[in-house]
């Protein structure tokens, strides 16, 4: 062999994770319901809680600083990890079992929210249908789904159980490539922890007297009609939030530890995301999502914007970030690439392979749409969204109201550029209602004896 050829060979031999490129991963996806951008240590070093198996993650692979939910609620957004799909083209635009409807005791809301499949069809081709016709082995445990393409399904209610459910399947998957997905109950509510770890937080909190200094709370705007003003946490001081963090957090360690004991860190591709944005405008609001305005059930950044890491070895260089606007319907054909399965174009029709951006590269798209046509649990209003750049239109169905926000320079959401930029505003509803059309978002009329709400 000559010696330029032997030294090619031998750079690719000793690049760690490079041979295992030239063959399909396995896939570990884990998805935590409620877990708020600002929750984990590697989005807020100034966090509360203490969440080392997730930052160490972050630490050995890319950190996405604008990863978003296709909703600011569950059930959309998982359908939206499952078909690569806008939720709004199913017509799966609220949770499952949301309840909100046009009224709250005798006050009426100003807009009749659209009606929403409340279930996944059975023939929808998931991505764990996809990846068993690609030759894995697929698993699922945790909640929701039930038969949608995975060969394993395990529900459990609590999270160390899942986790060792997960450890279990991926001890006997080692003979072909697998894709697993933890799908964690925590940190949605009911409130439950670990008795232990609830003594260590609220001694962490007794302890830190500058925390006594600050509130807990301020007043959110009165969207859905409550009889006390609606207020929403800033600042995380719930013991018991905090103690479920941490157990969701020793769990993923207990997974990732097995991988990494069983020989397979260097052939296994690891996603983490959420679902939505923290829990903070309702049902005891346990945490915080600042410096994002709002939480989950909002449309504002604290009610879509989520933690969302990648680690794949040989691909993905450790300790970097991205500020690439990804979303959880890019999981679908980003899977297909690292199962080196043919691509599905008409199934995950709104997610774009994510390789290149893995890489340390770009991602050609121009905008990211949300629509959510109902008042939540949480509070939020009836509205859609639109994502272009550094800027971000946010339209209310109740009125017809917009607002507009620079993202770069307002995280927060504080300074509404519409009046100042009627241009920009045009374009970006134009868009917005265009994309209306093409997934047939539903909207729905008036509420019987109140106002006639707008329309796009």
């Amino acid at each position: 062999m000559c010696s330029w050829l032997a030294q090619a060979v031998l750079a690719v031999l000793w690049v760690p994770g490079a041979m295992a490129a030239e063959s399909p991963r396995n896939i570990l996806l884990l998805v935590i319901d409620d877990l708020g951008w600002a929750d984990v240590g590697a989005y807020n070093p100034a966090t509360f809680y203490e969440t080392p198996s997730i930052d160490a993650l972050a630490a050995s692979g890319m950190r996405f600083t604008d990863g978003y939910a296709a909703s600011p609620v569950c059930s959309p957004t998982r359908y939206s990890i499952l078909t690569g799909r806008y939720p709004t083209r199913a017509g799966v635009t609220n949770d499952f079992n949301g309840t909100r409807q046009g009224r709250s005791g005798a006050v009426a809301a100003r807009y009749a929210p659209a009606l929403a499949r409340d279930h996944m069809p059975t023939e929808e081709l998931t991505i764990a249908k996809a990846l068993q016709q690609a030759g894995y082995r697929t698993f699922f445990a945790g909640n929701w789904p039930a038969a949608q393409g995975f060969d394993i399904n395990r529900g459990a209610d609590h999270t160390y159980r899942l986790a060792e459910e997960t450890v279990s399947f991926v001890r006997t998957s080692r003979s072909q490539p697998f894709f697993a997905m933890l799908s964690f109950n925590d940190v949605h509510t009911p409130l439950v922890a670990p008795p232990e770890l609830v003594e260590k937080y609220e001694r962490k909190l007794a302890d830190d007297t500058e925390l006594h200094a600050l509130p807990d709370f301020m007043p959110e705007e009165q969207v859905w009609p409550t009889e006390e003003p609606r207020r929403v946490r800033v600042l995380q001081s719930h013991a018991v939030y905090a103690a479920m963090v941490e157990a969701m957090d020793i769990a993923v360690g207990r997974v990732l530890e097995e991988i990494d004991a069983l020989g397979l860190r260097d052939t296994t591709a690891i996603f983490f995301v959420s679902d939505n944005g923290g829990l903070s405008t309702a049902e005891g609001s346990p945490t915080s999502n600042l410096p994002l305005r709002g939480g989950k059930g909002w449309l504002y950044e604290g009610g879509i914007r989520e933690p969302f890491i990648a680690r794949i070895p040989g691909i993905t260089k450790p300790g970097s970030t991205s500020a690439v606007a990804v979303l959880t319907t890019d999981l679908y054909p980003t899977f297909l690439d690292l199962a080196q399965a043919p691509p599905r174009p008409q199934q995950h029709l709104d997610g774009s392979s994510l390789l290149a951006v893995l890489r340390g590269g770009e991602l050609s798209r121009e905008a990211l749409y949300w629509h959510y046509p109902h008042y939540s649990n949480q509070g939020g209003f009836p509205g859609g969204a639109v994502r272009v750049g550094r800027y971000k239109l946010l339209e209310r169905y109740e009125d017809g109201r917009v607002h507009l926000y620079d993202l770069e320079h307002d995280l927060m959401e504080l300074h509404d550029l519409a009046r100042s930029q009627p241009e920009r505003v045009a374009a970006l509803r134009s868009k917005l209602h265009a994309w209306y059309d093409e997934v047939g978002a539903r909207f729905l009329g008036s509420i019987e004896g109140g106002p006639t709400p707008w329309a796009p």
